[in-house]
């Protein structure tokens, strides 16, 4: 991609926006400048390319991490010495100031170290697949880590149990291998790197770099892309992983799951699967820490006169309750250990009635009605 673009601009989102709406964005542009459905608009498939890019590092949550550190270092935009306009060089292997490999040259991000996060080159390697290490001679890489936010039933958060998660995972092409090469094609040198697989850019006596958009960092280029990933290596994928949910989970509550994400490159560790639990609304219970509040309503008679009712509690069993005389709307009865439990403790449901008043009366219910108003001296 040109120097500095920024990837939130190419997919349209803002630097807040969540992971599913930077995934919803990235299938509709997917969807739109497909080279399949462009044939005859060969700028599709470069804005198709930049599509990808972008998604492949805003689409992961360690590498979007990362790139957001490098934008707040101005890598991307003209803050910290970095502009669009800076210059790039593919062909100078240490970028400015005329340094090499392993140099200690003037200011080289390579070798810059900013408050402990590391150097900066090293997160360009880590953000785009490792660099001139995604070369010709490409090492194991760790697999893509997903984020997903699920919905889950409330009575199997508080209980716990078990919810299906379909997710979407990029994984090494199955037909190349991720090599991007069509079965019998040869590969020759890329033009654009000069077979590096890096190129460098930067302003003034900074450089960074960073793996070749035309070769993808493999440094070199098929003859004949593979048909299956269009040149990629990669091929996203869907999978249907089974979730299980603690007994008193709650919204916000995350789990992650080793090597349950994309699967790894050249014989690399699986990425991780990272899960965030939406707990949906019951229309019974509510809760307050690990205590249940359950709302019922009762009639003007039950609660004047006093009543007894059926409560059925979270694990389905009905439990019998006495409704005072006199109660008034509002009123809570405690009904103890029947709440949720979580670490050891368990809570208590709350009862809390209201009172409903019947639309229409029939001939006796209505004298008997007038009747009370008139023993208690009320006019109306």
């Amino acid at each position: 991609m040109a120097n500095g673009t920024d990837y939130y601009a190419v997919l349209g989102v803002s630097s807040n926006a969540t992971a599913d709406e930077v995934k919803k964005q990235y299938r509709r542009l997917a969807k739109q400048y497909h080279p399949d459905a462009n044939q005859n608009d060969p700028k599709a498939a470069e804005r198709f390319k930049e599509i990808s890019e972008a998604y492949n590092v805003i689409g992961d949550a360690e590498k979007r991490k990362q790139y957001d550190d490098m934008r707040r270092l101005g890598a991307f935009g003209g803050v910290g010495g970095f502009s669009q306009g800076g210059a790039r060089s593919s062909s100078r292997p240490g970028g400015f100031g005329g340094t090499g490999p392993g140099q200690a040259g003037a200011g080289t991000f390579t070798d810059f170290d900013v408050g402990g996060i590391g150097g900066l080159g090293d997160l360009f390697s880590s953000m785009f697949g490792g660099g001139a290490a995604r070369g010709r001679n490409k090492g194991p890489e760790r697999g893509q880590t997903v984020e997903q936010t699920v919905e889950v039933p409330f009575r199997v958060a508080a209980t716990g149990g078990k919810v299906p998660v379909e997710i979407e995972v990029n994984e090494e092409c199955a037909m190349c291998h991720g090599s991007g090469a069509a079965p019998g094609a040869q590969l020759k040198p890329c033009g654009e790197c000069g077979g590096r697989g890096v190129i460098s850019f930067g302003q003034g006596s900074f450089a960074v770099n960073r793996p070749c958009p035309v070769c993808m960092g493999r440094g070199s280029v098929p003859s004949e892309r593979c048909p299956a990933c269009r040149g990629t290596g990669e091929a996203r994928v869907r999978r249907k992983v089974l979730i299980t949910v603690p007994a008193g989970a709650e919204s916000g509550h995350k789990v992650r799951l080793r090597g349950q994400g994309g699967k790894g490159a050249s014989g690399g560790q699986a990425g991780d699967l990272v899960i965030t639990f939406d707990v949906l609304p019951d229309r019974f219970y509510k809760r307050d820490g690990l205590d249940l509040i359950a709302t019922v309503p009762i009639n003007v008679a039950q609660a004047t006169l006093g009543s007894r009712i059926s409560v059925r509690t979270l694990d389905g069993k009905k439990v019998a309750l006495r409704i005072p005389a006199g109660t008034s709307a509002g009123k809570r009865f405690k009904i103890s250990g029947q709440g949720v439990e979580k670490d050891g403790k368990k809570g208590d449901m709350l009862v809390e009635v209201t009172i409903t008043v019947p639309d229409t009366l029939n001939e006796a219910q209505e004298k008997a009605m007038r009747d009370f108003a008139e023993a208690s001296g009320l006019k109306y």
